[in-house]
C-alpha cells in the first residue's frame, strides 16, 4: 500500500484532528491507519490485525474523535459517546495520554481513565465531573457498570457511538472473555465496534463474529511471509547456561551504556533478583524493574523508564504488549517466551512505527530447535550472532551474585526463588516438546544464578548436578540488613536449635489433640451412622417396591369384580396354583 497523505482521505478529517496530527509528527498514514480509518468512518465494523509497532493507537482514535464530533447535538457531560478497552493498566494510561494531546485541540470532549489503582469512589467523582469517552481495563469497567450504585453508569452509556478494543487477542488471552461478555450486555447494539490485535486467534474469532456486526477484516503486513516490522534485525545467539548473564553483561557494555534496553525475563521473581545483579554489574547504568506483583509501583517506574535517555528495563511479558517506548535500541529476550505469540510482541517494543530496532534472543546449547520452530510458527528468521564467553567476566559476575547474597540474605532468598521459579516455568512451557528440562543441565543453571547452594526441590532428586560448585559458607550466618527480619529470623534459629524443629512446623506438629479414647468413640460413632444411614435408604427401597406391587395386586381385584379377566387369569397373575 502507497502512503497516503492524512489531507488526501475521502472523508475529510476537522481541523482539530489535523491540527493534533501535525503536532504528533506523522506526515503520513501507515498502512493499518489507512485501511481502517476509512471503514470507521463510513459506519463499519472493524477487525484489524497489523504487526506491532504499525499505528494502531492512532488508527482508532482519529475515527474515534472524528465520529463523535460530527453528531448533530451536542455531547451533554454525562453522556458516552465512546469506550476504549485495553488489557492492561500501562496500555490504558498510554492510550489515555496520545487521546488527551488531541483533546488539548477539541474541547467540546472529555475523557475518564478508569483503572486499578485510584479508589472506586474517585472514578466516580471524575465521571460526575463529565465524560464522553471511556479510557478502561475490562474488570474495573465491568465492576462499574454492574457494581457501583452510586453512579448509573449503564445510563450514561445508551448513547454509546463506538467501542475499541485494542490488543483484542490480549484481553482473550488474560481471561477477561467473562468481563467482556458483561460488559458487551449494557451496551447499545446500534454501535460501531473497532478490534485492534497484533495476531488473530480462534478466540478473538468468536469475539468477533458475537460484537460485530458484519465486519470488514482488515490484516496489514509489510511482507506476507514476514510476522515483524522489517526494519527489525531478529537475531540469536547460543550460549552456555552458567555463562549467560557475563554473556549479556559484555554485550550490553559492548554495544554501549548510553543506549536503551528492554530484558525480557520469564518470572517475577527473576525479575526481582536479577535486577539488583545487573545494576551492581552496571553501576552507572539507570536500571529498572517491572513485573505483573507490582501493581501500583508499575507506572512510575515505567513512566520513568519511558523518560529517560538510556537505561535498561528488566521486565516480564506484563510489558511485552501494545507500549510504546519511544528508541529502544535492543530487546533482550535472556528465556524463551512462554508463548510463540509472545515473541513477536517482545520484538515489536523496538523498531516502533517506522524506526529502526534490534532484538536478541540467548538461547541455551539445548533449545537451538527453538530457531525452526518461530520460523514456522511466527515467520520470523532469526540471524546467528556468535558471543564467545569470557572467564573473566564469568567469574567477575559469580563472585558478584554470591556476594551480594552472603551481605543481604533477602538477597540470597531471591537467588533461591528465583531459581525455583525458572525451572518451575520452564516446565510449564508451551513449546515443552522441544524445550524440555531434562535436557538441561541444572548444576550449570544453578551457576549462571550464582547459588550459594542447591534449594531442595522435586525437580532434583533424581538429576545430575555435579557441575554445581557451591561455596563452603555457612548459610545460617547470613544476615538480613532488615533488623527486624534479622531479629525474627534469629529468634526461630534459636527455637530450632534447641527444639529440633521450625516455630511454624512445631506450632503445626503440637497443636491441641484429643484423647484417643474420644477419638475411638467419635470413630465408631461415625461408622454406626453410616450403617444406619445405609439401612434406612435400603429400607425406602424396600418400601417403594411393596408399595409398587400393592398397587399392581389392587389394580388385578378391581379387574376381576369388574370381571374384566377371568378367576382363572388373576390367579395366574397372582401365582396361585390351584393344582396343589
Amino acid at each position: 500500500m502507497e502512503t497516503q497523505n492524512w489531507k488526501e482521505l475521502e472523508t475529510p478529517l476537522s481541523k482539530s484532528v489535523l491540527k493534533t496530527i501535525e503536532e504528533l509528527k506523522f506526515p503520513y498514514m501507515t498502512p493499518v491507519q489507512a485501511a481502517s480509518i476509512p471503514l470507521l468512518l463510513k459506519g463499519k465494523d472493524v477487525a484489524a490485525e497489523a504487526v506491532t509497532g504499525s499505528g494502531k493507537t492512532i488508527a482508532f482514535l482519529v475515527p474515534l474523535l472524528e465520529i463523535l464530533q460530527r453528531r448533530k447535538e451536542k455531547w451533554k457531560p454525562k453522556e458516552i459517546g465512546a469506550i476504549i478497552i485495553s488489557p492492561t493498566r500501562e496500555l490504558a494510561i498510554q492510550i489515555s495520554e496520545v487521546l488527551q494531546k488531541f483533546l488539548n485541540n477539541i474541547s467540546d470532549l472529555k475523557q475518564v481513565l478508569l483503572v486499578g489503582g485510584t479508589t472506586i469512589v474517585e472514578d466516580v467523582d471524575r465521571l460526575k465531573a463529565g465524560a464522553n469517552i471511556v479510557v478502561a481495563t475490562p474488570g474495573r469497567l465491568e465492576d462499574m457498570l454492574s457494581n457501583c450504585k452510586s453512579i448509573n453508569l449503564a445510563a450514561c452509556v445508551k448513547f454509546l457511538e463506538i467501542l475499541i478494543l485494542d490488543e483484542a487477542d490480549r484481553l482473550l488471552d488474560l481471561g477477561f472473555s467473562a468481563s467482556l461478555n458483561t460488559i458487551l450486555s449494557y451496551l447499545p447494539r446500534l454501535r460501531r465496534t473497532g478490534l485492534f490485535s497484533a495476531t488473530q486467534t480462534k478466540e478473538l474469532q468468536q469475539l468477533i463474529r458475537a460484537g460485530l456486526r458484519n465486519p470488514a477484516l482488515i490484516t496489514v503486513k509489510e511482507k506476507p511471509n514476514i510476522s515483524t516490522p522489517t526494519n527489525l534485525k531478529n537475531n540469536y545467539t547460543i550460549v552456555n547456561a552458567e555463562y549467560k548473564l557475563s554473556i549479556m553483561i559484555d554485550f550490553i557494555q559492548c554495544k554501549g551504556i548510553n543506549l536503551k534496553y528492554m530484558i525480557f525475563l520469564s518470572t517475577c521473581a527473576c525479575v526481582d533478583y536479577f535486577s539488583h545483579i545487573i545494576q551492581t554489574m552496571l553501576p552507572c547504568v539507570p536500571i529498572f524493574a517491572i513485573h505483573g506483583k507490582m501493581k501500583s509501583k508499575r507506572y512510575k517506574v515505567f513512566n520513568e523508564f519511558r523518560r529517560t535517555k538510556s537505561g535498561i528495563l528488566i521486565c516480564t511479558d506484563v510489558m511485552a504488549r501494545g507500549i510504546d517506548i519511544l528508541e529502544v535500541n535492543w530487546v533482550l529476550q535472556y528465556d524463551p517466551p512462554c508463548s510463540a505469540s509472545s515473541f513477536v510482541h517482545r520484538c515489536g517494543r523496538t523498531a516502533r512505527i517506522g524506526n529502526e530496532g534490534n532484538a536478541l534472543l540467548f538461547l541455551l546449547e539445548t533449545e537451538d530447535a527453538y530457531v525452526d520452530f518461530i520460523k514456522r510458527n511466527q515467520k520470523v528468521d532469526l540471524q546467528e550472532i556468535i558471543l564467545e564467553p569470557s572467564i573473566i567476566s564469568y567469574e567477575k559476575c559469580l563472585k558478584c551474585m554470591r556476594d551480594l547474597q552472603k551481605q543481604d540474605r533477602s538477597l540470597f532468598d531471591k537467588a533461591n526463588r528465583a531459581f525455583v521459579s525458572y525451572i518451575q516455568a520452564y516446565n510449564k512451557h508451551e513449546c515443552n516438546l522441544i524445550l524440555r528440562l531434562k535436557d538441561i543441565d541444572l548444576g550449570k543453571l544453578a551457576m549462571g544464578f550464582g547459588l550459594l547452594r542447591m534449594p531442595r526441590m522435586p525437580e532434583l532428586k533424581t538429576r545430575d548436578i555435579s557441575n554445581f560448585h557451591g561455596e563452603d559458607t555457612d548459610i545460617n550466618s547470613i544476615k538480613y540488613l532488615d533488623k527486624q527480619r534479622e531479629k525474627s529470623r534469629l529468634e526461630k534459629l534459636t527455637f530450632f536449635q534447641n527444639n529440633g524443629m521450625w516455630p511454624k512446623l512445631q506450632k503445626r506438629k503440637h497443636k491441641q489433640t484429643e484423647p484417643w479414647s474420644e477419638a475411638k468413640k467419635k470413630k465408631l460413632e461415625k461408622q454406626e451412622n453410616r450403617k444406619t444411614r445405609k439401612e434406612k435408604k435400603q429400607k425406602r427401597k424396600i418400601d417403594a417396591q411393596d408399595i409398587e406391587d400393592l398397587a399392581k395386586d389392587i389394580a388385578l381385584i378391581k379387574k376381576l369384580k369388574k370381571k374384566k379377566i377371568s378367576e382363572e387369569e388373576f390367579d395366574i397373575a397372582f401365582g396361585i396354583d390351584k393344582k396343589v
